[in-house]
């Protein structure tokens, strides 16, 4: 497994689903870890963490506030002194149909999914090229590679993820930081368990692993690209999606 022990990550949307289980698989290799997410929706994440024997703390933070962000890992350096590890998992759906679609809909979903990784990895850049060392993972999502009827705004913030992860790869290199992207595929969580359950049977038959994704799925491949293990990989994107698109 793993050895995270004496980093520092932070982990965005942690309240539950994947996020939650990213914040749970690094704390469990070693990590402490900064769970956050709106109000008080991390704490539970980070009090089951520290039950489990794990180090943690809760923060409330909209993603979409850049002042926030700025003041989040501005108050992790003051008590860690240090942040290894970014995990930018925050993200929102607003699906329609193109035709049917607001312009207010295009613009949360891309304002919460892209820009604020971009906020994100900005805020922490300067201590991780201070420390030359960091590793940033982006969660993006298959749709972001296939497309999808229905999620124009979605899959065009996910997309976008996908070039900046490669972008900021390049520039940041040098200073031993590596920044990757991982793809979920449909993966079993609240969002998902809403779908009809005919529909949740079709979809998993259409994956040739014959079933969904794990919170825990994903969350195994955000340790392996933060851990020492993966400190030659930079700029890829890790599919976790059963085969779902290849």
């Amino acid at each position: 497994m793993a050895n995270l022990s004496g980093r520092v990550a932070l982990v965005t949307g942690a309240s539950r689903g994947i996020g939650r289980a990213v914040a749970t698989r690094l704390a469990a290799a070693g990590a402490h870890v900064v769970a956050a997410a709106r109000g008080e929706n991390a704490k539970g994440t980070a009090d089951a963490i520290r039950e489990a024997g794990g180090s943690a703390e809760s923060i409330a933070l909209d993603v979409t506030d850049a002042a926030g962000v700025d003041a989040a890992v501005a108050g992790i350096m003051a008590g860690k002194g240090r942040i290894d590890i970014l995990v930018n998992n925050a993200g929102i759906t607003r699906d329609t149909l193109m035709l049917r679609m607001k312009r207010d809909d295009w613009d949360a979903v891309l304002q919460t999914n892209l820009t604020a990784a971009f906020t994100s990895v900005q805020a922490v850049l300067k201590p991780m090229i201070k420390q030359r060392n960091g590793r940033i993972i982006n969660i993006t999502s298959v749709v972001g590679q296939s497309g999808n009827a229905g999620q124009a705004n979605y899959a065009a913030s996910k997309a976008g993820l996908i070039g900046f992860t490669k972008a900021v790869a390049l520039e940041v290199a040098s200073r031993n930081i590596t920044v990757n992207a991982v793809a979920p595929g449909l993966i079993d969580t609240d969002m998902t368990r809403a779908i009809a359950e005919g529909a949740h049977e079709e979809w998993a038959a259409r994956i040739p692993l014959k079933r969904l994704g794990s919170p825990d799925d994903v969350a195994n491949a955000v340790v392996f690209l933060a851990s020492d293990e993966a400190a030659y990989i930079t700029g890829h994107v890790l599919a976790v999606n059963g085969g779902m698109y290849l």
